[in-house]
């Protein structure tokens, strides 16, 4: 029997990092991005490289029809691995960017991927497997303005279903990485020059690293020694040093 995986933001990065896997996995792959250029030729990438079958879906993820055509065409196909990685970041403090701004990110970090879950988790529950691994970050065990605060929503939401869906065959994973080399923070047009070179995680190996874990039903995957370390800190550490040393790191990137 067939099985299909669909990727939100499937053209660049974690996401095609995703697509690629899955692929030589042997799933189908449903692309979900905004460049239609983009789209067909990772699809013919996946086609003639691994031998599935392929099907793109031209969607702007902020906005409402965007979202309700990938809901649609969920609720009227079987899928077996939903990946929720389409996102961005803002490179403004909160009290000076633009509201629309704001209002887009929350759409596509936030609203987007719960209704991509809600919609498909109960064709799941109903042939009793699925697989979700929602791409968060460590920002979202940090306060670093809305960005935190959406990845902050989607690990907080993988862990409750994780819980929820436990002793069934659906598993719910979020994937907290650091920074990845993609194309994420030049989009954003974040400086990044004073990171030490160590930081820098390959999309590739914490994506396989994240696959493996959803499928030994961990809730949450955190890739690299470096970023379990400051997890582990963050976790121990007074709420009021994580609070400044997000700031610190958001007020770095706008530089």
């Amino acid at each position: 029997m067939e099985s299909w995986a669909l990727v939100t933001g499937a053209t660049v990065g974690i996401g095609e990092s995703f697509a690629r896997l899955l692929a030589s996995k042997n799933y189908n792959i449903i692309l979900v991005a905004r460049d239609l250029s983009r789209l067909n030729e990772r699809a013919t990438g996946l086609t003639t490289t691994y031998g599935v079958q392929t099907l793109v879906i031209q969607a702007d993820l902020s906005t409402d029809i965007g979202c309700a055509t990938v809901e649609k065409y969920i609720a009227e196909h079987e899928i077996d691995v939903l990946i929720n990685n389409a996102g961005f970041g803002i490179n403004k403090a909160f009290t000076v960017s633009e509201l629309k701004d704001e209002q887009d990110l929350f759409d596509v970090l936030v609203r987007t991927p719960m209704r991509l879950m809600h919609v498909a988790l109960p064709g799941m529950k109903v042939r009793e497997k699925g697989v979700i691994v929602n791409i968060s970050s460590v920002a979202s065990f940090i306060a670093g303005g809305s960005y935190s605060a959406a990845k902050s929503y989607l690990t907080v939401l993988s862990e409750s279903l994780h819980t929820e869906l436990a002793g069934t065959k659906i598993h719910v994973s979020a994937l907290c990485p650091g920074f990845t080399r993609t194309e994420f923070h030049q989009r954003g047009r974040m400086s990044m020059k004073g990171l030490p070179s160590f930081m820098w995680l390959d999309a590739d190996r914490l994506v396989a690293k994240a696959w493996s874990d959803a499928l030994k039903g961990r809730a949450i995957s955190v890739p690299g020694w470096q970023y379990k370390v400051l997890t582990f800190v963050i976790g121990i550490a007074p709420r009021t040093l994580v609070r400044r040393l997000g700031m610190s790191v958001r007020v770095k990137q706008r530089r």
